[in-house]
């Protein structure tokens, strides 16, 4: 009978949890469509307000995600659903794949490293660099390699959640102001910094931007999967 209690308990404080979240998160979507701000971003506010009204309650964020396992569950399809414009637009990626994929390599190695190097080096704390080299990871596959690799998963899911965020609003206008014009480009560049998020922001522009967006998540995030662990064990031995 406790065992039962404890369920239904369980699952009581996952649908409050749930619920809660989202009617937060549409609270702030209706207000940046009727003000029209770019600053206004509603997961932005949404994660603001959990993080105020989670430490004023002394709720640790474990706990806050344990009780929401069933929005974290749906990321997966969510970033299953972003191959339908990888399917729509497969003969023009057909055509760049080898060139794609040497750039997506090289950019991981790069992010990674540097991103290592420069938190250990300004830091001195390789916890957090571990945390921090896994940002331009889709949510899951970053948490799951920062438990891998003894990471804080929740610096990492905040340092995801913030490049995607900051892909999402600034990252084509940053791109237009380098001048890189090209939606193929702008789409693989999203999606390999800004992963889920990005790829959805951008694929509202083109079905173009949203296919490259989508094959650069994947292609990271494979990649990332087989070098990252071995690449930051490696960078770490040799500081």
């Amino acid at each position: 009978m406790s065992v039962m209690l404890l369920t239904m308990d369980a699952y009581l404080l996952h649908i409050i949890f749930c619920i809660f979240t989202v009617a937060i998160y549409f609270f702030f979507a209706h207000m940046q469509k009727w003000f029209c701000l770019l600053w206004c971003n509603p997961m932005i506010l949404t994660i603001l307000t959990l993080i105020v009204l989670l430490s004023s309650i002394n709720i640790e964020y474990q706990t806050y995600q344990q009780a929401t396992w069933g929005l974290t569950w749906l990321i997966e399809p969510a970033v299953v659903a972003f191959g339908y414009p990888l399917y729509q637009q497969f003969s023009a990626i057909k055509s760049h794949w080898k060139t794609v994929f040497f750039l997506l390599l090289v950019a991981n190695i790069l992010v990674i490293v540097l991103s290592l190097v420069l938190v250990v080096f300004l830091v001195g704390l390789s916890k957090i660099a571990i945390s921090l080299s896994l940002k331009s990871i889709t949510t899951a596959i970053a948490i799951t390699l920062a438990q891998q690799l003894n990471g804080d998963i929740s610096i990492t899911a905040f340092a995801v959640i913030l490049a995607g965020l900051l892909g999402s609003f600034l990252g084509i206008p940053w791109l237009k102001f380098i001048h890189v014009t090209s939606p193929k480009a702008q789409g693989l560049a999203i999606g390999a910094a800004s992963h889920a998020l990005g790829t959805a922001a951008v694929s509202q522009i083109s079905y173009q931007h949203g296919a490259f967006a989508s094959l650069a998540l994947i292609l990271t995030a494979i990649i990332s999967v087989i070098i990252a662990p071995v690449l930051i064990t490696y960078c770490l031995n040799l500081m």
